[in-house]
């Protein structure tokens, strides 16, 4: 960033880790109030940043390094065979760019979506106040991609599209239809969106290697983590 584009840098609190139960957690947050962190957004991303809501935050914890950023490189992905049956799987969908927001039918799915997912985590009562606070931002470049079957929601894929990037956010879907694999499908068309867009990034967040909740993001290859060393290719299993 330009020296005109610093911005504070706070340090949250200790605070429980939302992928660990026996850990504590700390994030970086860059100031909130900072009046063009849309500007800061496309190079907060190429940092290993990530947006919940209105916030860009790094995780920052003190005795555990587990949260590694990730992203897909657009250009040279191909789907492997079960991508490709996900693919098939799902070709019934019909899949929408929409504008984001609250609506009914949304908060409806997404209350599903976290009960089943997230019962007694905290998340599973959200009201419509929490579904705004948590997957937008005013001053963010979002879209809702949304898959139907015909008239019928099944997933909402919250999606950001950056100059340097797409990053995928969030994504709900109908608890009903785990064998889709919608999370899975939902990650593949925000692959064709950032190529459509000509963006050469996917960013999916965080890996965590052995996380049963995570690991799934080394699947789509070919697949750079950030490092000290700034973006490298993600080693193959064996070779960590």
């Amino acid at each position: 960033m330009r020296r005109s584009d610093q911005v504070r840098l706070f340090q949250t609190l200790p605070h429980a880790c939302g992928y660990y139960a026996d850990r504590t957690a700390q994030n970086l947050v860059l100031d909130p109030a900072a009046p063009n962190l849309d500007q800061l957004y496309g190079p907060a991303l190429e940092r290993g940043f990530r947006r919940a809501g209105g916030h860009l935050y790094f995780p920052n914890c003190a005795q555990c390094h587990a949260c590694t950023p990730c992203r897909i490189d657009v250009a040279n992905f191909q789907p492997d065979r079960a991508q490709r049956r996900c693919l098939k799987r799902n070709a019934d969908l019909s899949v929408s760019e929409s504008i984001p927001g609250y609506n009914r039918e949304r908060h409806a799915l997404y209350e599903r979506y976290l009960q089943s997912r997230h019962a007694g985590g905290g998340m599973d009562d959200a009201e419509a106040s929490d579904f705004r606070r948590f997957l937008t931002a005013p001053w963010s470049p979002t879209l809702f991609m949304e898959l139907r079957l015909g008239e019928r929601l099944l997933a909402v894929a919250v999606t950001d599209v950056c100059l340097s990037g797409v990053s995928a956010v969030y994504t709900f879907y109908d608890p009903d239809e785990t064998t889709r694999g919608l999370g899975t499908y939902a990650i593949l068309q925000q692959v064709a969106l950032a190529r459509r867009r000509g963006m050469p990034w996917l960013y999916l967040g965080f890996w965590i290697a052995g996380h049963p909740k995570m690991d799934y993001k080394r699947r789509f290859k070919p697949l750079q983590i950030r490092t000290s060393d700034g973006w490298v290719a993600m080693p193959e299993p064996g070779e960590e």
